[in-house]
């Protein structure tokens, strides 16, 4: 005696796995700005070539992925053009870019725009001075450490209202030290946190990248007293001093409010 559902669909769970497998390398080939070859993939999804082959003829079909020499693949341009164009349509990347794009005009200076995922922030937009500013390794869509990051300790400080949920929010996990300035310890977060909670805005001073410090500050798109999302200014420390970015803050603070994105504005 068979169950009536499976009979109606006996491939049903080998399509789960083949399109998951298919997913798999898509992400990690999104991983790999430069392409990659089938060993590669192979070695990274710790999967048989043969499968891996399958997958990117599949994504092929698609346009989701390209070869640009025999054995290299590549992100396909479909892939590209649904991403910009998701990437386009969100609301908070409209009502943000231009702020962005002053501040980076003003300062000559990268300006990010990220919001909080989990453990992580994701940056959802970015703005590089044309000429004369430092090339970080952030991208549109890329991720960094929240505890490691300007933006994302000015959102983990509204999200997490006391030195308890922060404790809470790092459990038993071991905080990646990026650089030697990091905070990789429950109570330091939490020290640092209470200031940022308390003054409304944060600092990253070289504990993302070395040599890079950063302000950032919450922006409110949707809710009043709840941040959808952070900005910061980020600068070679040689060139822009912290304490520099830091006098900034009034100045940014009201172009914020000019834009109806600070808090309670």
């Amino acid at each position: 005696m068979t169950d009536g559902t499976r009979s109606e669909r006996p491939d049903e769970t080998p399509r789960v796995v083949g399109a998951d497998r298919v997913l798999a390398i898509l992400v990690e080939l999104a991983r790999l700005p430069g392409g990659a070859s089938l060993d590669d993939l192979s070695r990274i999804a710790r999967s048989p070539k043969p499968t891996v082959h399958r997958a990117l003829a599949s994504l092929r079909s698609a346009g989701l992925a390209d070869q640009d020499s025999p054995g290299h693949y590549v992100l396909g341009d479909e892939f590209l053009r649904l991403a910009f164009a998701h990437h386009e349509a969100r609301p908070d990347h409209v009502r943000v870019q231009p702020v962005l794009d002053a501040l980076t005009a003003r300062y000559g200076e990268t300006t990010h725009y990220a919001v909080l995922d989990g453990h992580d922030v994701v940056y959802r937009a970015k703005v590089d001075p044309p000429t004369g500013g430092v090339r970080l390794t952030s991208t549109i869509g890329g991720r960094n450490a929240a505890h490691a990051t300007g933006v994302g300790k000015a959102l983990l400080a509204m999200t997490l209202p006391d030195d308890e949920a922060v404790r809470e929010w790092v459990g038993d996990r071991t905080l990646d030290a990026r650089t030697p300035a990091t905070l990789t310890s429950a109570d330091a977060l939490a020290a640092d946190l209470a200031v940022v909670r308390a003054r409304g805005w944060a600092v990253d001073d070289e504990e993302n990248e070395p040599g890079i410090v950063c302000i950032a500050i919450p922006v409110y798109l949707v809710s009043p007293t709840v941040p959808s999302g952070a900005i910061s200014v980020s600068a070679l420390r040689f060139r822009t001093p912290l304490a520099t970015l830091e006098a900034e803050v009034p100045a940014i603070l009201r172009d914020l409010a000019d834009a109806h994105l600070g808090k309670d504005s």
